[in-house]
């Protein structure tokens, strides 16, 4: 016999399941982004050192096996609730404006301050970090475009399309065209993935084995030298620009996906999955991305990296760099900041409908 009030309640119970597993999820991702700033604010700092300190170099190359996959990964899982309608309008917005906002800056304190040499200052050709701005305005419109493909569908088409891109016969900085579609199998990844079957799978025993492997990934990286070309790992490069011209280098870069797969599979064993003050910091992981490249850029027009010499002064690096990526994760930074890192929308939204709205009554008319 049927009873209403059973099946209510059961779909009540299903709908607490799945928010709180929603809710977990959340904050393990939160987690897991404010350590990835981490690696990047620590991998860019380190950059002017790789060339004559190994270790650095070693430790360089381990990030970027799996920091910027892992981000853009990240940034799909959170694309989940905004990818349409007026919230997905909104977020597109506001990169648009966070892209002219720091664009204009950065060309202009190169010019007036730090006086950087060989920098193409063009909206066309993204200023360094601000690729990922270019490129996620890009991937939100490409998921859009493959709507009607199924989710295996999308990802063998983006791997397609990430490894056909290499062939071009162009400079992938122009438009991010090449980190676009390099990284777009991660951004698909990231916006299907569901975190009920990371939890059953990231057991303790899972956790502790992966920490292993990362450690083996970092040791396997410094034991081979210099034999590794950072290049690949940018994703900003051409085939030809990587100096290969064989017509299966698109071979590599499926070699590189899998690494860097593996690579960030085992990183998420170190990522906490409890709330804490981690989860907060991760809520304003786009302050520390947007304004820690002037603090890289300051230090790389004054003689600091020349008095950088030993491990110590290494670590002395390290150290300052986690330490401004927690200053820069601070309310108050926020508090100051917002009307440059998340400009207000809402303005270009009214004009929007304001426009839809005429054309409406226009289309009425006629």
């Amino acid at each position: 016999m049927h009873d209403p009030i059973s099946e209510a309640a059961r779909k009540g119970v299903y709908v607490m399941s799945a928010n709180h597993i929603n809710q977990r999820g959340e904050t393990f991702f939160l987690n897991l982004r404010f350590l990835l700033i981490v690696c990047v604010f620590v991998g860019n700092a380190i950059e002017p050192l790789i060339t004559r300190m190994e270790g650095m170099h070693s430790l360089y190359l381990w990030i970027f096996t799996f920091h910027m996959p892992l981000f853009v990964f990240v940034t799909g899982y959170f694309a989940k609730s905004s990818l349409t309608g007026e919230a997905g309008r909104k977020v597109m917005l506001q990169i648009g404006l966070q892209y002219l906002i720091f664009q204009s800056l950065y060309s202009v304190l190169d010019v007036t301050i730090f006086q950087v040499d060989g920098i193409h200052h063009s909206f066309f050709a993204p200023y360094l970090l601000l690729w990922f701005l270019a490129s996620h305005l890009c991937w939100r419109l490409l998921l859009l475009a493959l709507r009607k493909c199924s989710p295996l569908q999308q990802l063998v088409i983006s791997v397609a399309l990430g490894v056909l891109v290499g062939y071009l016969q162009l400079d992938g900085v122009w438009f991010s065209i090449s980190r676009t579609f390099v990284f777009l199998p991660f951004f698909i990844a990231g916006y299907h993935f569901s975190f009920a079957a990371l939890e059953i799978i990231l057991t303790r025993k899972v956790r502790i084995a992966g920490m292993v492997l990362s450690a083996g990934l970092f040791l396997a990286i410094f034991l081979s030298g210099s034999r590794f070309i950072p290049g690949w790992l940018y994703g900003s490069m051409t085939y030809m620009q990587l100096d290969h011209h064989e017509w299966y280098a698109g071979l590599y870069r499926l070699a590189l996906y899998l690494l860097q797969l593996i690579a960030g599979s085992v990183f998420l064993s170190f990522v906490p999955h409890k709330e804490s003050r981690l989860t907060d910091f991760g809520r304003r992981t786009l302050y520390v991305f947007l304004l820690h490249g002037l603090i890289i850029r300051l230090a790389a027009a004054t003689p600091l990296y020349d008095y950088v010499h030993t491990g110590a002064a290494g670590l002395a690096v390290i150290v300052g760099a986690i330490g401004l990526t927690l200053l820069l994760s601070q309310p108050v930074v926020r508090k100051w900041t917002s009307p440059a890192i998340e400009p207000p929308v809402q303005w270009a939204l009214s004009l929007t409908r304001r426009a839809s709205g005429h054309s409406g009554v226009i289309s009425k008319h006629q």
